[in-house]
């Protein structure tokens, strides 16, 4: 199958300029490209055809000798000269090709990697890191919120330059490794190998007189003093993030964010979970066999009256609604919980060592259910083993 006409594939006219040239390379590579066009089976084939005309037509011996003798001066047919220096798409020209499909790719992909269309170069300013503080609050400022003053180590824009990061505020000139790509390219062998800039380290300008008090960077080291706004109802985990409060971006470029990571200590009286709250509150074994009232603490610092009912047993929990923490950014509280804990008492006089065996043999089965409920379970057990 004959191969179409160079300038036919690109469209453009026989006199068209090197911009021209480039310019109709990188419409028509983007609309042919084929991760655009996964529906289209030739659009890998055309994306190459793209590639080879513009291969050729951007050089300009390499295109001298295509106006002169067409495919015929790549192919073989004009004899050796032109594939003897290097000349065509199957010559000895990939790092040609290497460089035109990079800007393809950028033109495609700069947005994602940081970079700049138009002739490929990168940005001159970059975007600050974005910083992460660690704030510990406790479950009481958890449960009200708080504004909180915190310090941050960060960079800020250098005052003495405005960022620009030259002496006297003059502009940075064009990195005269990379011409301002921020990459250079080596030929190994028959690969192309495409590293960043060891001179602007990718920035793609130098700063000729860097600045005295920042370096030539356009920012300086501070601490940084903050207020921020912890709202009610905050949990271990909970990200807050402060927009334009990270590092400042070198050469003033736009600076990053601060992510406020909260921590809630644990809490000597109160667990959590979630919304919920729970209390363990002692009593004393007369409390829980007779019943009574038992006065217990809130979060917000308030006290409730809790009624034991009478016979209660470790374990047993009351609700007090509405009495739990409050939902993040949301209506509603959670509710709290009190478990009992029937206290054993411990150092008993001799009186009530005898008071308390007078109890136990007045008591019958029904005074002590599950015991008695266990033992009979006990003796059963016992006497099948038996049989």
């Amino acid at each position: 199958m004959a191969k179409r006409d160079y300038y036919e594939v690109l469209g453009v006219s026989k006199g068209a300029s090197a911009e021209e040239l480039k310019k109709a390379y990188r419409k028509k590579a983007k609309e042919l490209h084929p991760d655009r066009n996964s529906d289209n089976p030739d659009a890998e084939s055309q994306f190459k055809e793209v590639n080879e005309a513009y291969d050729v037509l951007k050089d300009a011996d390499k295109k001298a000798a295509y106006d002169r003798y067409g495919h015929a001066a790549f192919d073989g047919g004009m004899g050796a000269g032109p594939r003897a220096g290097g000349y065509g798409p199957r010559g000895g020209g990939q790092g040609d090709f290497a460089s035109a499909f990079s800007d393809v790719f950028e033109d495609l992909f700069g947005d994602f990697m940081g970079g700049q269309r138009g002739g490929g170069t990168r940005q001159r300013a970059s975007r600050g890191s974005d910083l992460r503080y660690n704030l510990r609050i406790s479950l009481e400022e958890a449960y009200a919120g708080l504004q909180k003053a915190i310090s941050v180590p960060t960079s800020v824009t250098c005052d003495a330059c405005d960022g620009g990061g030259s002496e006297g505020g003059a502009e940075p000139q064009t990195c005269p490794t990379c011409s301002g790509i921020g990459k250079v390219r080596a030929q190994q062998g028959f690969f192309t190998v495409e590293r960043t800039c060891p001179t602007c380290s990718g920035a793609g300008q130098v700063v000729k007189n860097p600045c005295k008090k920042c370096g030539g960077s356009g920012r300086t080291e501070t601490e940084k003093a903050l207020s921020v706004n912890i709202p009610a109802g905050v949990e271990t985990g909970t990200r807050i993030r402060l927009s334009g409060e990270g590092e400042a971006g070198l050469r003033g470029g736009p600076p990053g964010d601060l992510y406020i990571f909260i921590e809630v200590a644990d809490h000597p009286i109160f667990q959590r979970d979630g919304m919920d709250l729970f209390c363990r509150v002692p009593v004393s074994m007369t409390k829980a066999a007779l019943g009574g009232e038992i006065e217990v603490p809130t979060i917000d610092g308030g006290r409730s009256r809790v009624k034991v009912p009478e016979g209660s047993q470790s374990g047993r929990q009351m609700r007090l609604r509405g009495k739990g923490m409050p939902a993040l950014r949301g209506a509603g509280f959670g509710e709290m919980y009190i478990e009992l804990a029937v206290e054993t008492p411990v150092k008993l006089t001799g009186k009530q060592k005898e008071l308390l065996r007078e109890f136990e043999e007045s008591c019958a089965h029904s005074n002590t259910p599950n015991s008695s409920g266990f033992f009979e379970k006990v003796k059963s057990f016992w006497d099948d083993m038996k049989g």
